[in-house]
């Protein structure tokens, strides 16, 4: 769209709220951000706020129906190995029906941009088709470079056509207790964003020191390395700014350290490690040792939904309990970490993540009429502690409606995705669990 979009508030982010604000867009980019006054009208929002759309650092939009699979299993170690094993009972087209309905929840909610660990490739295509912004990170495992180069070139073939300036190709090497460092420095080399997963749970840290842990019986692990995944990486030379850390809720003080001395960004998934009983990370530490951090649903395997509402108040509740003072985390800090922060985390911060002149006119929509936070009081807490997927009215890719309240299809993309459920929920044949890649 090229116009004016006004509402009582505008959230900038870079800036103080404004109030009866205004943004102008031309040709997918913010012109101008101010007063209705100053610019004028136009398409008018009663009782709602324009916000930058949300930057989910760290999801799995191709778990979108795996809601409940595992819950309460006694070990971390005990969730992956279901998940695992449950996931190898669906094929491509599954993949790719599964991770539509994600990137349809996330516009939903307000989510423009994803930071996605994809292990089949399908996410690449639902965020292109679905009209999102973010980085694919394709997921490989094992220990020998070879492989995992392998298992890269066919997930990237299989999405080839949906790479463009929108969607941009990462590479996952899941995480240190299932890739060697020699597959680290070969997806280094790549010269791509970086996603993986460190330090998630105490269990996965007893493995990597001891081969401790429940961790027994599962085929996919490389050797541990007798040290944790922040400390060997940082050994080997692995760690730098183009490198995003999922998680980081069991690290030590000295961990936190090497991830600043060598830029690495965090994605804080506070449902998540909440719901698989992996604790509370060390947010405060983390921001106060300079680390770039976002925030991230994570997958709908260890966590409820793609609400990124709920996953905000987590963040500010799980901040709050964990320093036991109520202004650990405010709503307007919570809001910056889910939109600039998330965009800072990816390397996307001049584009997107705040409603600044010249950026993405990447944006959300959120209606508080009815609610209890009006008469507002303060816009960033009314949109966090208010705020909901049912009251997002529209979010903006580019300009562009991607999601208006009430216009999408959701019973086709439901269908599709439930046929895939499933099928990961029938009996399954007897064998040996594999490597986690498709």
């Amino acid at each position: 769209m090229n116009g004016v979009l006004s509402a009582d508030w505008v959230l900038p982010i870079e800036g103080p709220p404004i109030e009866q604000g205004a943004v102008a867009i031309e040709d997918g980019r913010i012109a101008a951000v101010g007063t209705s006054a100053e610019l004028g009208p136009g398409t008018r929002l009663e009782d709602s706020a324009i916000v930058p759309g949300f930057i989910n650092a760290h999801s799995h939009l191709e778990y979108a129906v795996y809601a409940g699979f595992g819950d309460s299993l006694t070990d971390f170690a005990e969730w992956i190995r279901l998940h695992t094993e449950r996931k190898h009972r669906i094929g491509w087209e599954d993949y790719v029906a599964i991770a539509r309905l994600g990137a349809a929840e996330c516009l939903r909610s307000g989510i423009t941009t994803v930071g996605d660990c994809s292990f089949s490739g399908a996410a690449a295509v639902a965020i292109d088709e679905l009209g999102l912004r973010g980085i694919a990170y394709l997921e490989v495992f094992g220990a020998e470079p070879a492989d995992a180069l392998e298992q890269f070139d066919e997930l990237r073939f299989r999405a080839a056509d949906h790479f463009n300036d929108r969607v941009l190709l990462g590479v996952s090497p899941h995480a240190p207790y299932s890739i060697s460092p020699a597959v680290y420095r070969v997806c280094t080399e790549l010269s791509l964003p970086l996603a993986t997963h460190i330090s998630e749970s105490e269990s996965e840290v007893r493995y990597l020191l001891d081969r401790g842990g429940a961790w027994e019986g599962i085929a996919w692990l490389v050797d541990p390395p007798r040290t944790t995944g922040t400390r060997l990486l940082a050994d080997e030379g692995l760690l730098g700014p183009h490198v995003l850390a999922a998680h980081c809720v069991v690290v030590e003080p000295d961990e936190i350290e090497l991830l600043a001395k060598y830029g690495v960004a965090v994605a804080h998934c506070p449902r998540s490690n909440a719901y698989v009983g992996c604790g509370i990370a060390p947010l405060r530490e983390l921001r106060d040792a300079g680390l770039r951090v976002g925030v991230g649903t994570d997958g709908v395997s260890s966590t409820p939904s793609h609400d990124f509402f709920d996953e905000l108040r987590a963040v500010v509740m799980m901040a709050r309990a964990r320093e036991r003072r109520p202004d650990a985390m405010t709503a307007t800090e919570a809001l910056e970490l889910g939109t600039l922060g998330g965009a800072q985390a990816l390397g996307l911060d001049s584009e997107v993540g705040s409603l600044v002149p010249g950026k993405r006119a990447d944006l959300a929509v959120v209606s508080l009429a009815g609610s209890s936070y009006l008469p507002w009081e303060d816009p960033a807490g009314a949109v966090v502690f208010g705020g909901s997927p049912d009251r997002v009215v529209a979010t903006y890719v580019g300009g562009e409606l991607r999601y208006e309240r009430g216009g999408m299809d959701w019973q086709e993309l439901t269908a599709a995705a439930r046929s895939a459920r499933r099928a990961m929920l029938a009996p399954p044949a007897v064998r040996p669990v594999a490597a986690p890649h498709a």
